[in-house]
């Protein structure tokens, strides 16, 4: 093979992967070329002078020239953009997600969208998309994070069926025009921005409850249901949904970031809840993940692949999901301690107990006072837990009279029990409300929230490292704890105006990732990844898991339009 033969090898090479491994071939077949030539260089001086037959060009010029052609190759491919970036950004403007980004905003490049797409989404969608600037806007910022990018959509459309869905993708796939699927809104990582500009698709008019089955505990749903929605349509039947993350959130924005909440202790995450899902390609395919089966063992998991994707590799249009019979008895407990370390350590033992506990909520002294102060309370201002034991009304009394001598164990003080449903509702509404209460005490900053997990073991010490940290801080910062599974988060109240209120916040939050990740825990349990968790993780995952997840978004979305710049941090090749 000569030298023309790889040198066209290299120039027909459509990917870094593929002019790098046609690269190292030609130059291992030059070098090969040239140990023979070592092997045949004449012993003496005067034996080479006299060597008419040995010639070093024919060795050496060949590889010169690989790696010449080489070096004009790998030029030629970055003058466009490789598969270490997104193919529509420019890598050069993209701050967000990197190793040590600090940057708030989530830049990207913009290019116009075509009137041709604009004419097909007019024709798919008729009246239900919007080209209005205020609606854009509304749609390019999240409304509980203060996370931001530098474009907003261009485009929003609200599709009414999955074969809408189904074309509009297709659309902007042949346009190569980004898209980015909107539900709630109440994501806090950025999920939604839209920091290249593109189509945003709105998912709330598909909100139908398309089956029900009661004797088989499961439900079949369009993604723009929101699960209070879903709950309050399941209660009549004696079934419920059992995630409960923040208000307003649905179902398919459930999926997109694998949340879970405050029930997850007992009944799990959205991993473990939904049985199948349909779920439009990047190419406009409709793809049904699984039967409606409990379990099965046919074939790959599209499933699990595709819940906690963020959008980046399909659009859900569908979810199945597993339901669980409505309790026929429940009892509210709380309880304060001296300490949180107390507080969490009794959380630990509640679990190691073999008591199956629904809910284990820690809330520090900090947050309790953003509650009095919000709601004209009087609790205590130390730290507090609240349980919710469920069963049979035996069972549940039972289960209560263990955890209190756990808690007296502790130094445990307060300890009250509600089994009214109105009362019950008041102490969750508590926990419920914490966020929005934190704002009272700082009416006109915004809210960094960490979303660290752990080993269970693990949560007492990561809780009183990050409580030193946090109340050393000159910012106002709130410690509200899944603590049965060793979740918590902190509400971090910032200015995001103020450069030092913004390097303080993000150095608490890291403080809290790197000791979560040092004990073998993850930068986020439930809130999910998008442009603000993306610079963990590749010290918690390592660049090996990086790179298949590259590889899987590649050959699902070759044109990289499904939300792109979200999950997978820009400086991952392949």
């Amino acid at each position: 093979m000569g030298f023309s033969f790889w040198l066209a090898r290299l120039r027909s090479c459509s990917n870094k992967s593929a002019f790098s491994n046609a690269f190292r071939d030609s130059f291992y077949h030059y070098k090969s070329q040239l140990n023979t030539c070592q092997k045949n260089l004449p012993s003496t001086i005067a034996e080479k002078t006299n060597s008419h037959a040995f010639s070093w060009s024919s060795c050496l010029l060949p590889l010169a020239f690989a790696v010449s052609a080489g070096s004009l190759t790998f030029q030629s491919h970055n003058n466009h953009p490789s598969l270490c970036e997104p193919s529509n950004l420019d890598s050069r403007k993209v701050t967000i997600g990197g190793k040590a980004s600090t940057e708030f905003v989530v830049k990207g490049t913009h290019k116009e969208v075509p009137q041709e797409l604009i004419d097909e989404l007019k024709a798919i969608c008729q009246d239900n998309m919007t080209l209005d600037y205020d609606e854009r806007f509304y749609h390019g910022k999240p409304q509980n994070s203060f996370h931001k990018a530098v474009n907003i959509p261009d485009v929003v459309v609200f599709p009414r069926s999955e074969e809408e869905v189904s074309q509009i993708v297709k659309s902007c796939n042949k346009h190569k025009v980004p898209i980015v699927p909107y539900g709630g809104a109440t994501s806090i990582e950025g999920h939604t921005l839209s920091p290249n500009g593109g189509v945003c698709i709105d998912m709330t008019l598909m909100k139908r409850v398309k089956a029900l089955h009661i004797r088989d505990m499961d439900v079949v749903v369009e993604p723009g249901i929101g699960w209070m929605e879903l709950n309050e349509y399941l209660e009549p039947y004696g079934l419920f949904f059992p995630l409960d993350p923040g208000p307003g959130a649905t179902i398919g924005g459930m999926c997109a970031t694998r949340c879970s909440g405050s029930l997850a202790v007992r009944y799990g995450t959205m991993r473990d809840n939904v049985i199948s899902l349909k779920v439009v390609l990047a190419n406009g395919d409709i793809v049904k993940t699984a039967s409606r089966a409990r379990k099965s063992a046919a074939g790959y998991d599209l499933t699990r692949l595709m819940i906690g994707s963020e959008g980046t590799l399909g659009v859900v249009t569908e979810v199945t999901l597993r339901l669980q019979k409505i309790p026929e008895h429940s009892v509210v407990a709380m309880c304060n301690f001296p300490t949180i370390k107390a507080a969490a350590d009794v959380a630990i033992d509640t679990m190691l107990s073999g008591i199956q506990v629904s809910r284990v909520e820690l809330l520090d002294e900090v947050q309790v006072r953003a509650i009095n102060i919000a709601n004209g309370k009087n609790l205590p201002e130390v730290p507090t837990l609240m349980f919710e034991f469920i069963g049979t009304k035996a069972y549940s009394h039972e289960q209560t009279q263990i955890v209190q001598r756990i808690v007296s164990e502790h130094n445990g003080s307060d300890f009250v029990f509600a089994e009214d449903p109105e009362a019950k509702k008041e102490l969750w509404k508590i926990r419920k409300e914490a966020l929005w209460a934190c704002f009272a005490m700082e009416p006109n900053f915004e809210a960094m929230i960490s979303d660290v997990c752990v080993p269970l073991s693990n949560l007492a010490e990561l809780i009183s490292r990050s409580k030193q940290e946090l109340d050393a801080s000159s910012l106002v910062c709130t410690v509200i704890a899944h603590a049965g599974d060793g979740n918590f988060h902190t509400v971090i109240l910032f200015d995001p105006n103020e450069e030092e209120h913004r390097r303080e916040a993000e150095r608490l939050n890291q403080f809290m990732v790197y000791t979560a990740l040092s004990m073998e825990g993850t930068c986020t349990g439930e809130h999910g990844v998008g442009t603000g968790k993306m610079k963990y993780l590749e010290k918690e995952l390592g660049i090996e898991a990086l790179q298949t997840m590259k590889r899987i978004k590649t050959a699902l979305d070759p044109n990289n339009i499904m939300n792109p710049g979200k999950l997978i941090p820009p400086h991952v090749c392949f």
